[in-house]
């Protein structure tokens, strides 16, 4: 696709350091693998221990590359379209992490949706910064957030000028996109950075028919998890930044306080064999993928009870485009929550969903599937439903659902560093208005937080968590999952 992009820079360097038959009289202790116990080395093989390498000449620095990382970097910039690509190996959490620290310091105002990922929570609460949040749209057939839209987005940026820039969850982890373009475009207006939290978007660029990636919408920076889609091994991701309004020495200065200085080069080295390979193979391979989702999802539409929505959700409020290599199984049409189901395919049938919710399990196709996968997936499903329908028990809890009024946004008093790091007490629930809440309080479905750190306590939200509950939606955050009881500012 592009020139060298057949190379490894990386992999080739550590491979060359092993083949020169250095004795090592540095870390790691195992030494290549000869003091590595038996019962790993011969699991992990002694050819794979001895890529274990340090931080020594040969192998550059990964933070201040100049050698085979930098190249293996400049080669992931050239591919998708950055102007400097950064290798991150814990997480896209640290990616999203080094993100906000390198926008907002202490005081300064982040908006962000709403449904936010903890890990962008974290990076808040590292930066001392104060989130403004945006409500995402909400499918209540499916019990799922979507995306923010962008009429959304130009309200809190008019509300927030003073904003150092606004972070996009796109595409949602079950595949729904926003209009990205036309968000971007906006908060450029208002002279503001973009973040995308691109988690589950490092396939994008490569496939037909899929939303657009984070670069070429023109956003300013973002955070991808090679390892969740393409074939990078796990923690491993990229933050990849346009020149501009990002102070790339910052940027660079931030993944430097986020990240290990002591990273693993076997996983460095899968993210450039996993970028050559997207080079040299990706549209072949992530098209495959697409096709196989779209089987997949036509034949468990058959199945009485499942639904696996698609395309025909494009145009619905924070809907713009869909991947479909996401595929998510509604199952509350066989009277079963999606946990359930999650037990009942894994013990039962022997596969493993991505993830469940109250009424869905997510199954993602890779590069890693075949004709022979998804053919077992959908057998099982329909057994499934053949054995294990039963009158829908989700009636009751979905007239409450429908029926119980949103609370209004609650109030922002403190930054979530300054709540978490406070002086905390646990108070009733029934008597916490007025407190401020010093921990995450989110109801499934949606999976929207009602209540964050720093924020004062309603009465109105008090009477729907109430509600809530007890139609027996599921609590996520709180110590106290039965939510008697609140953590508060004291």
């Amino acid at each position: 696709m592009y020139s060298r992009q057949t190379d490894t820079p990386l992999l080739k360097a550590m491979q060359k350091y092993v083949a020169d038959g250095v004795m090592p009289f540095h870390t790691p202790g195992h030494k290549q693998g000869k003091g590595m116990h038996p019962v790993l080395e011969n699991i992990l093989g002694r050819a794979t221990l001895a890529l274990d390498l340090a931080l020594m000449e040969d192998m550059d620095d990964l933070h201040e590359p100049h050698g085979c990382i930098k190249e293996a970097q400049d080669l992931t910039a050239q591919l998708y379209g950055a102007d400097h690509s950064f290798f991150v190996v814990n997480g896209t959490t640290g990616g999203i992490y080094a993100m906000i620290l390198a926008v907002a310091g202490p005081g300064d105002k982040i908006i962000v949706p709403r449904n936010a990922h903890r890990s962008i929570i974290g990076g808040i609460i590292l930066s001392g910064a104060i989130p403004v949040f945006m409500q995402p749209e909400v499918d209540s057939e499916l019990g799922l957030a979507m995306g923010v839209t962008p009429e959304t987005v130009a309200m809190a940026v008019q509300l927030h000028p003073e904003a150092k820039g606004v972070l996009i969850i796109n595409p949602t982890y079950y595949g729904v996109a926003t209009d990205l373009k036309k968000i971007v475009d906006i908060v450029h207006a208002h002279n503001m950075v973009v973040m995308v939290d691109e988690a589950h978007g490092p396939h994008l660029k490569f496939g037909d028919c899929l939303p657009v990636q984070a670069l070429d919408a023109g956003a300013d920076m973002c955070a991808q998890s090679t390892h969740k889609i393409i074939g990078a091994m796990t923690q491993c991701s990229i933050v990849h930044c346009r020149e501009g309004r990002i102070r790339v020495p910052h940027l660079k200065s931030m993944l430097q306080l986020v990240q290990s200085t002591s990273p693993n080069y076997i996983m460095l080295a899968s993210l450039d064999v996993a970028r050559m390979q997207m080079a040299t193979q990706g549209y072949d391979l992530v098209n495959r993928a697409i096709k196989l989702a779209e089987w997949t999802r036509t034949e468990i539409n058959k199945i009485p009870g499942l639904y696996c929505f698609g395309r025909e959700k494009i145009g619905n409020p924070g809907v713009h485009s869909i991947d479909p290599t996401k595929v998510t199984v509604t199952v509350k049409g066989l009277g079963l929550q999606g946990a359930e189901a999650e037990r009942i395919l894994r013990h039962k049938y022997n596969i493993q969903v991505e993830l469940s919710d109250m009424y869905n399990v997510l199954f993602l196709i890779t590069l890693g599937d075949g004709e022979l996968e998804v053919q077992t997936l959908v057998r099982a499903l329909r057994d499934m439903a053949e054995h294990y329908s039963g009158k829908s028990d989700f009636a009751a809890m979905e007239d409450v659902y429908a029926a119980t009024r949103y609370p209004a946004p609650p109030e922002g008093v403190l930054s979530p560093r300054d709540a978490l790091f406070g002086n905390t007490c646990m108070v009733p629930f029934q008597q916490s208005a007025g407190f401020v809440c010093a921990e995450i309080v989110t109801f499934y479905p949606p999976g929207i937080p009602l209540l964050c750190p720093g924020e004062r306590i309603s009465q109105d939200i008090i009477d729907y968590c109430t509600q809530l509950q007890a139609a027996g939606l599921h609590i996520s955050g709180p110590e106290d999952y039965t939510l008697k009881t609140i953590k508060v500012v004291d």
